[in-house]
């Protein structure tokens, strides 16, 4: 069922058939090979070739060098591509651009001017977006009850610099990272006005790892806790600034979110090739499994999850272009919307992979036949961001006020 033609134009159809047949290539003949590669020598290979296809050129806007992306369409449809092949990789590329992207809306031509260029060239720079921290969670993306007061990780102004101390966890290319976009507290008693977006090179003094996290899935992203000793960054190399980046934490949250709706759909978009294959080819009371009324019913809600979980996606993206009439990038309204998208893919996505090792009986679970891996990186993707729970209630936040 194709009705992009409503949402992309020429250029971004090519792009996307570029990603695809690149994914087709690259990543479907090693994706069971990723989550044993524990030194990540498959996954850097993979990243290095998206740079020469040019995809994190297209991460960063032209007024900073980049190629830029022509609309968000592309830019959802890019990771639906991506995660077809392998959620870890696209979550490395993806969360490059989602760490830049305070810099990007405050228009900060100091952080922009100093770090694009590391990811416009030939050689790959990877971007961590650091909000999670140890003791809290998912309190921090519970913005509409805590509204910033979880935040332990203290900014303070020391002269022309700002100071950083404290501990983050858990986010996507920690450890690896060239740059960190870290959310701070400058006063908790300030709430969200106390929050910023402060930058960090790898090397600076101060700035330390724990170990890489061993998880069921996405083995392709690391992850690890982050150590700030008295970090100390230019005062420049703050996103917007107090009372600003407050907002811009809300925008990533439903970039965030609606993210997650693209990974999810990527996902079952593959299980649903596999399985569809499958039960085309096996035999079972002498015809093809999926033949039988019972399997083609559930290869039916398969299809049905996929394709409304895709189109909603595609909907909230084009309300999102549209503030004047469906509410600020900041709004309850915005962050209801992308929850709803990624609460309801992310169930679904599931949904397909249980039904699809179903049909498959044994061979579902087993790792040759990658249904196994899809489901356990959608696992993770349902998880992350607040989880199934909190994204409900923001998604029903939209309609009435919940504390």
């Amino acid at each position: 069922m194709e009705y992009l033609d409503l949402f992309v134009k020429e250029e971004d159809s090519l792009l996307l058939n570029t990603v695809r047949k690149f994914v087709e290539k690259e990543i479907f003949p090693v994706r069971q090979l990723i989550d044993d590669d524990k030194d990540h020598v498959i996954v850097t290979e993979i990243l290095q070739k998206m740079v020469d296809l040019g995809l994190f050129r297209a991460l960063i806007p032209p007024e900073f060098g980049g190629d830029g992306m022509p609309s968000p369409f592309s830019r959802l449809l890019l990771r639906t591509e991506l995660a077809r092949g392998d959620m870890g990789i696209n979550l490395s590329w993806a969360v490059t651009e989602w760490a830049l992207r305070p810099a990007i809306m405050a228009n900060n031509k100091t952080v922009m001017d100093t770090y694009a260029p590391w990811f416009t060239g030939d050689k790959l720079h990877l971007a961590c977006f650091s909000i999670t921290e140890p003791h809290s969670g998912c309190d921090v993306e519970n913005v509409d009850h805590f509204h910033g007061r979880s935040v332990r990780v203290k900014a303070k102004l020391d002269g022309d610099e700002w100071v950083i101390s404290g501990q983050k966890s858990l986010a996507s290319n920690s450890g690896v990272a060239d740059l960190y976009c870290v959310l701070c507290q400058t006063d908790p008693e300030l709430e969200e006005e106390g929050l910023v977006f402060l930058y960090v090179p790898k090397d600076a003094r101060g700035l330390s790892f724990g170990k890489f996290e061993n998880k069921a899935g996405v083995q392709g992203d690391r992850n690890c806790d982050v150590y700030f000793d008295d970090v100390r960054v230019p005062k420049e190399h703050c996103a917007a600034g107090p009372g600003e980046d407050g907002k811009l934490l809300r925008v990533q949250l439903v970039a965030g979110r609606m993210a997650s709706a693209a990974n999810a759909v990527g996902n079952a978009m593959a299980v649903f090739e596999h399985v569809l294959k499958y039960t085309g080819e096996r035999i079972v009371g002498g015809k093809p499994i999926r033949e039988h009324s019972i399997a083609a019913g559930m290869l039916a809600d398969m299809a049905i999850g996929i394709e409304t979980a895709k189109a909603f996606m595609l909907q909230c993206a084009y309300m999102g272009t549209k503030p004047e009439i469906y509410g600020a990038p900041y709004s309850s309204q915005a962050l209801s919307r992308a929850s709803m998208a990624k609460v309801y893919a992310t169930d679904m996505a599931i949904m397909v992979a249980n039904k699809a090792m179903e049909l498959m009986g044994s061979y579902g679970y087993f790792r040759d036949y990658n249904i196994e891996k899809y489901w356990r990186d959608n696992k993770i993707v349902q998880l992350w961001l607040g989880g199934a729970q909190l994204g409900r209630l923001d998604a029903v936040r939209g309609y009435y006020k919940l504390d």
